[in-house]
């Protein structure tokens, strides 16, 4: 089974041997007089995430590149990126059968929360990093408008995506015909804005891409909208 590592848009050339998603419990159980204890459910805390990865200083002929070898540094520096942006960014896992077809995905936003960067004398130049990374919601907040006349005080509350008065037009799909150097991230990042949605397209097209990492110049692609 193969497994290809993304964080942002970074490939890992070297898929992690292991790889632990924490979901954690906020659930809080309650001690009742007489009747024992009690459990109220509430909704999960964020995800952690954790694994070590391999970062080779030397072409290896089992790594993978998607632009060429990358020397060690490379990573360090989309490492360091990662960390001091104070952006988030999507962790994908794809898992795919030696006949190229698709197990499942984990596809979740993050923040990189720390990284160790080891060297050892068992692994040569190469260098072993560990990395900690936890699940990321976007949140907001609404806003009220106050107005006051001599009968009450009325609060106006703003809406944050105000309802259209006419209907939306009926959406169509969409084709691409793929390019040399198209990639499925490339081609959601350029109809969805969001490389992330990758899948959605995968999704409308595995009766011709068996694997989401191999397209062709040429192929024909359905683009849902």
């Amino acid at each position: 089974m193969a497994y290809y590592f993304y964080l942002d848009k970074l490939l890992l050339p070297i898929a992690p041997s292991r790889l632990r998603l924490r979901i954690n419990n906020q659930n809080k159980t309650l001690t009742l007089i007489n009747d024992g204890e009690i459990n109220i459910l509430k909704q999960a805390k964020l995800t952690d995430i954790d694994f070590d990865c391999l970062i080779p200083q030397v072409h290896y002929p089992f790594a993978l590149y998607k632009n060429g070898f990358q020397r060690a540094s490379t990573y360090l520096n989309k490492f360091e990126q990662l960390k001091s942006s104070q952006e988030p960014f999507q962790f994908i896992v794809t898992r795919t059968l030696p006949n190229g077809r698709m197990l499942f995905d984990t596809n979740i936003k993050v923040s990189m929360e720390n990284y160790d960067i080891k060297e050892e004398k068992r692994e040569g130049f190469d260098l072993v990093v560990s990395i900690k990374l936890k699940q990321y919601k976007d949140y907001g907040t609404k806003t009220a408008n106050i107005t006051f006349s001599q009968a009450k005080p009325k609060a106006v509350v703003q809406k944050a995506r105000p309802t259209e008065s006419s209907p939306a037009p009926k959406k169509t799909a969409k084709t691409h015909k793929v390019v040399r150097g198209d990639t499925l991230w490339g081609i959601a990042k350029k109809y969805y804005g969001n490389g992330s949605q990758y899948p959605k397209i995968h999704n409308a097209n595995k009766d011709k891409v068996k694997n989401p990492n191999l397209i062709y110049p040429g192929q024909i692609l359905t683009i849902p909208i």
